[in-house]
């Protein structure tokens, strides 16, 4: 495993409490054991939380940056399925493609954050891709080449929710650094499709109540989630209160050059930039036979 330079601990020093989370010294005895913790627990429901990854002085410093960058955030309230498509008539209306419900959701694209907040210099750092990349099991793992949907934050404000729903990438990574009020509980059902297979079937149980497979997590600020959301259909239930809750996401994917759907992009950001523009005309295949 390749270590860790001087300048990229530097970066990371006082952001990350690396005395609990060794990031930095992945290859040692400490970084081992935290990799093998982080791979048991992904490997046994899809997702892991590291609590207080963030030191409280440097969570502080982190909540003002997605409080600056909040009121660029881009609404949008839509009547949505777990796969973020238009449904299926030939289908009962019971079925999953069939099955909507409300979203309100607020997103700060990636074009709006600077090369200089703390967030995009962790976002770029080698050292927490690499981190990254050995909790996911890859040998490397690529920054997002969408200029809009590379280093998002997700504002949720009062009455805001995400319904059922999956993740357009394989894996997903997120830090918490406001919680609301009340409400914004982080809810999923890990592994409930797979790659060859919707499983419609417990889909469809999931969003009639059935919630026997639902897991629950209280997220604070300063934690971080590395969750397998293509997989795991997850929802975040309506925040509470006039606290808005902030949290942000950092997407990479195996291979460089991922773009997200242009479509997608103008549902979530209200706009496309020019590479979905140019992938719109073209036509966009998806590499799996899932929906979304």
């Amino acid at each position: 495993m390749q270590a860790i330079d001087a300048a990229e601990s530097n970066t990371l020093e006082g952001l990350i409490d690396l005395a609990r989370y060794p990031i930095n010294r992945l290859d040692s005895d400490a970084g081992q054991a935290l990799i093998k913790q982080c791979r048991q627990q992904l490997g046994d429901d899809g997702c892991v939380v590291l609590k207080n990854f963030v030191p409280e002085e440097a969570l502080e410093v982190l909540e003002k940056e997605t409080e600056r960058l909040s009121p660029d955030a881009h609404y949008n309230q839509t009547e949505t399925n777990p796969y973020n498509n238009a449904g299926d008539d030939s289908k009962p209306a019971s079925h999953p493609l069939n099955r909507f419900d409300d979203r309100t959701n607020g997103f700060v694209a990636g074009d709006r954050i600077d090369n200089d907040t703390i967030l995009r210099q962790v976002y770029q750092n080698p050292g927490f891709q690499r981190f990254i990349a050995s909790v996911v099991g890859m040998d490397e793992i690529h920054p997002y080449a969408d200029p809009l949907a590379d280093l998002v934050v997700n504002v949720l404000r009062e009455g805001c929710q995400h319904p059922w729903h999956y993740d357009t990438n394989q894996f997903i990574v997120t830090m918490m650094t406001r919680q609301s009020h009340g409400g914004g509980v982080f809810e999923y059902v890990p592994g409930i499709r797979n790659p060859e297979s919707e499983n419609f079937d417990d889909v469809q149980q999931v969003l009639d109540g059935d919630h026997s497979r639902v897991r629950s997590l209280e997220l604070q600020p300063g934690d971080l989630q590395v969750f397998f959301g293509r997989y795991s259909l997850h929802r975040v239930t309506p925040v509470v209160g006039d606290r808005e809750r902030h949290t942000v996401i950092f997407a990479y994917a195996s291979e460089p050059g991922f773009i997200g759907r242009p479509e997608r992009a103008q549902r979530i950001f209200g706009r496309m930039a020019p590479i979905h523009e140019k992938l719109l005309a073209e036509g966009m295949q998806r590499s799996d036979k899932l929906v979304d």
